[in-house]
């Protein structure tokens, strides 16, 4: 099995030298001052070609990964952990402490694969931990209280976005020709005394591939959802210094690295062109304390590009910061 995982990867690495020189010429026709409706269409498409191949690249491998993993074992495996009680999920393991009060837990953990069809989906809970009220302050037990509030209400948002996931995957294996894998992970990040984070993972891939994530902040002093608009004064203007300050790292990057492409400040595709973040823009907090903001697949960039994030500088919003 080795030898054929070493003569898959010799057209990899050659289709991968391809992808690099298509993503150069790209940015360049993108940089270009001057480009005819007709040649923006055709960029328009070619970016897309080499978007997919790129992403078919990569899912051919993971699959090749997949069988020779699986070599042993059964063809078809399906395992389906369905809504468990809390007890129950804490010894299942994945049990990240988030500061001194919030605990993720894997609350259902569905797997599937029989070849065509692959799943790997793992739903996390958030729980609050329970402390002795008659030792607490009135704040503390309001907090707490705010706490169970605020993780009830992500924890019924995650499972939506589970379930709906889950009901997708189910109707798309009943085909029995083609190819579909979906993965849902999830990852405490930036956990400090004051913030906790929880990122949901979310893959899906049938002939090309995509990835999107979602970012829940808990302020841990109040035991409220936080939101971008919480770490600035009130009033105060923020959209503006932190969409400069990304535009301004989208040509930075771009200028030191071809590799690299965003949709910022060109004429001819004014329409890609990233304009401000919003208020509903995702967000966290990183163990500094810097603010980092996120973006999806194809939000500010060709999807070859990923997920990607920007670390703001505190000095671009130290005036307004709370």
């Amino acid at each position: 099995m080795a030898v054929g995982i070493e003569e898959r990867m010799v057209p990899h690495m050659e289709n991968k030298k391809q992808d690099c020189k298509k993503i150069e010429e790209l940015k360049r026709q993108y940089a270009g001052s001057e480009m005819s409706g007709e040649q923006v269409e055709q960029m328009k498409k070619r970016i897309e070609e080499a978007k997919m191949e790129k992403r078919n690249e990569s899912r051919k491998m993971h699959t090749v990964r997949n069988i020779v993993a699986a070599a042993a074992a059964v063809a078809a495996v399906f395992v389906v952990l369905p809504n468990t009680s809390g007890s129950v999920a804490y010894a299942m393991g994945n049990l990240p402490v988030v500061g001194k009060l919030v605990e993720a837990v894997t609350f259902r953990d569905y797997q599937y694969d029989n070849g065509g069809h692959a799943a790997d989906i793992k739903t996390p809970e958030l729980t609050v931990k329970e402390s002795d009220t008659e030792q607490m302050t009135d704040t503390e037990v309001q907090v707490q209280e705010n706490l169970k509030k605020t993780t009830a209400e992500i924890n019924a948002e995650i499972e939506k976005i589970t379930d709906q996931i889950v009901s997708e995957f189910e109707e798309s294996k009943k085909e029995e020709e083609g190819y579909q894998e979906v993965v849902v992970k999830h990852e405490v990040i930036s956990t400090t005394d004051d913030y906790f984070t929880l990122k949901l993972m979310c893959y899906q891939a049938a002939g090309s591939g995509a990835e999107w994530d979602y970012y829940y902040t808990i302020d841990l002093k109040t035991g409220e959802r936080l939101t971008l608009s919480d770490l600035f004064q009130s009033g105060a203007d923020y959209i503006t210094p932190i969409s400069e300050n990304i535009k301004e790292q989208m040509q930075q990057q771009m200028a030191e690295d071809d590799g690299k492409m965003y949709w910022v400040d060109n004429a001819e595709v004014p329409e890609w062109n990233f304009d401000k973040i919003t208020d509903e823009t995702s967000f966290y907090l990183d163990s500094d304390g810097h603010l980092v903001i996120c973006f999806n697949e194809g939000d500010v960039a060709p999807m070859y590009m990923g997920c990607v994030q920007f670390v703001i500088p505190d000095e671009v919003v130290a005036d307004i910061r709370k």
